[in-house]
């Protein structure tokens, strides 16, 4: 990881021109170093330059995996966060239209962090449908570009700036896996309370937002019980409010 964040601007500069480099994962490595920079309070103007020089070509043929994928998307995303609300915290004032417009220049191409989130990420699931429609007029860039297989511990990883967010990590594709779990379960245990005598379980609104996405009441608790929130599934389940403040500079290092 350590020689992942390490490598210099010259070194993207000259892949993002076109010139042929032997490393495999040049874009995990840029979403990385752009958060890392983010996380050590640096300056990200350099990175959002290079970002603005990905080209569609390299997107599809370097983020060949769901690993991959997963791995530069969510780093990319809590990456432009950190960016844009450290310059614009105002930004948050109106946090409908913070996350629909396209603040994220990759290629020439604009892009907004709901874009990313329910278009990639989410596999072109509908905004407002809760997890259970796929958008019928996604875009052949999107289709290409999105995962292959919906993952929901992405919502325990999606930092979008809010006290109520999980906590913002660094991933890598080679330890995704294990990244996704130890999160969604330091998250789940964190926003989420079992009250034994009532037989209730109170947890985050994520729930309730993507109920889809975690397959639905049964699929919640199974998830809970998965990550040791609760022992068994036969529970009452109550989602608590979201805490909107802002709250940036939240991150946390991974065990691997």
């Amino acid at each position: 990881m350590l020689f992942l964040l390490i490598i210099p601007f010259s070194f993207f500069n000259s892949f993002l021109i076109g010139q042929e480099m032997d490393t495999k994962n040049d874009l995990v490595t840029l979403s990385q170093s752009f958060l890392k920079t983010m996380q050590d309070q640096g300056n990200g103007d350099k990175y959002v330059e290079m970002y603005s020089k990905v080209t569609y070509d390299i997107l599809t043929s370097q983020l060949n995996s769901d690993e991959k994928k997963y791995t530069f998307w969510i780093n990319t995303y809590n990456a432009f966060i950190q960016y844009h609300l450290t310059k614009n915290p105002e930004y948050y004032d109106d946090r409908g239209s913070f996350f629909k417009n396209p603040l994220i220049n990759i290629g020439g191409t604009e892009m907004s962090f709901a874009e990313i989130e329910h278009g990639i990420l989410r596999r072109s699931q509908l905004e407002y449908f809760l997890g259970h429609v796929t958008n019928p007029f996604a875009s052949k860039r999107e289709k290409k570009l999105r995962v292959d297989k919906r993952d929901y511990r992405i919502h325990f990883s999606l930092n979008c700036g809010a006290k109520s967010c999980p906590p913002v990590a660094i991933y890598d594709d080679g330890n995704l896996n294990q990244q996704l779990d130890f999160m969604s379960k330091k998250f789940l245990h964190k926003f989420s309370s079992y009250d034994e005598k009532e037989n209730l379980v109170k947890t985050t609104s994520l729930f309730s937002w993507f109920r889809g996405d975690f397959g639905g009441s049964d699929g919640i608790r199974k998830i809970l019980k998965k990550y040791e929130v609760i022992n068994d599934t036969d529970v009452r389940v109550q989602t608590q409010k979201y805490d909107w403040t802002l709250a940036l500079d939240n991150f946390i290092e991974l065990p691997f």
